[in-house]
């Protein structure tokens, strides 16, 4: 039975909800072949089945969640393959976001990125790893913000979940997605209006994140629902 709620303690709706599932993903809190049982998931939320079904088929759409018949949901577990198609993807694409986005920079696109910059600096001077996953996903996403194309941002996000999963299966968790530097030096690139090479950066960073993968599978570890998905 889903848990009582107050006008102040609200249900979330579909869209918090999937946001909730998705930066657990990104933040390493919810692993690859967790399943997500509905009544389980109806209890988190304090919501009712119903209202779990849609999210489940919206995360499974976007390859966030395999539906298994006869066996529920569970959090995708990307092969090695899936993993290359998704790295081959990311090198098509986010080069010509940065490239778009340099030719049309200006003071207010520089202190988005500064901004952005000096909280993933503060993450890991604190060595708030969390944290540092999640901003160092986010600065790709605001990249493809900042260039204005609304069907990149949303291909890009999807991607970046992806890769999340993916660097949770084949790299250690402890070991941040992106190095600091590197975003650094491509908002530098963009800053300067120089598109080349803040792709050439991308590319190159893009290719030193795959290079790091390990494909051997991980072990198991236990964990809480609740916990995971307490935001």
């Amino acid at each position: 039975m889903p848990a009582k709620t107050t006008h102040a303690n609200r249900p979330p709706t579909q869209e918090q909800m999937v946001e909730r599932i998705m930066a657990a993903v990104v933040e390493h809190r919810l692993p690859p072949g967790t399943r997500l049982v509905e009544d389980r998931l109806a209890q988190v939320f304090g919501v009712n089945r119903a209202r779990v079904r849609p999210v489940l088929a919206r995360l499974a759409h976007e390859g966030i969640v395999t539906l298994h018949p006869n066996r529920g949901a569970a959090i995708s577990e990307p092969t090695a393959e899936q993993a290359r198609e998704v790295f081959e993807l990311r090198r098509l694409l986010e080069p010509a976001i940065v490239q778009t986005l340099a030719a049309r920079t200006d003071r207010a696109v520089e202190r988005r990125l500064e901004a952005h910059l000096k909280r993933e600096a503060e993450a890991a001077a604190r060595d708030d790893h969390r944290a540092l996953i999640r901003l160092t996903g986010e600065f790709h996403l605001l990249l493809a913000e900042l260039a204005g194309n609304q069907l990149m941002l949303r291909m890009l996000r999807e991607l970046e979940t992806l890769t999340s999963l993916v660097i949770y299966l084949y790299e250690s968790p402890n070991t941040p997605a992106c190095r600091g530097d590197d975003h650094v030096e491509i908002a530098a690139a963009i800053a300067r209006g120089d598109g080349a090479r803040a792709a050439r950066l991308m590319l190159a960073h893009l290719n030193e994140v795959e290079e790091g993968l390990d494909m051997a599978p991980p072990p198991e570890a236990a964990f809480d629902l609740a916990e995971a998905l307490a935001g």
